[in-house]
């Protein structure tokens, strides 16, 4: 498989205790229904809805280093985006919070047990966590964006 597929697919493959649905890039809902959370998508900056508060890096979502003698990789930045409740919602953001907290920290010890995705990465994973309000299919959620800098091993 190669190496970007298959550490999109490991990504989206985590087990995350409490999330409904961990949707893969071949398998994203247009819409999100409330059913569906919490839910986490994988997402490649600049391919899917452009906000540049979802994607602020989006100009640097796949940035290649020196092809001379060392081994050839490239860095790529993939947004795991954790969506918990529509904003709005009855419970509103202090019936949600806890459930947002939750759903991070169960992320983080998810990924915590495999930073590396199956060696799919060549060193392990960096990812900056941003909780915050998120627009897909056209509603405003509340969630978290996981903000990931692989580094990919290339074959020629």
């Amino acid at each position: 498989m190669p190496p970007l597929r298959d550490a999109l697919t490991r990504l989206a493959g985590l087990e995350v205790p409490g999330i409904a649905h961990n949707f893969a890039i071949d398998q994203l809902p247009a819409v999100l229904d409330r059913s569906q959370a919490p839910a986490l998508l994988v997402l490649l900056p600049g391919l899917r809805e452009r906000e540049a508060s979802l994607f602020r890096e989006q100009g640097e979502a796949f940035s290649a280093l020196t092809f001379s003698e060392s081994p050839r990789q490239a860095t790529v930045l993939v947004t795991h985006l954790l969506l918990v409740s529509p904003r709005g919602s009855a419970a509103g953001l202090r019936g949600n919070l806890p459930a947002l907290v939750d759903g991070i920290d169960a992320c983080l010890r998810a990924l915590t047990a495999d930073v590396t995705l199956g060696d799919a990465l060549a060193t392990p994973t960096q990812v900056r966590v941003e909780p915050g309000a998120f627009r897909y299919g056209g509603v405003d959620w509340q969630g978290c964006a996981f903000r990931h800098r692989w580094l990919l091993e290339l074959q020629p």
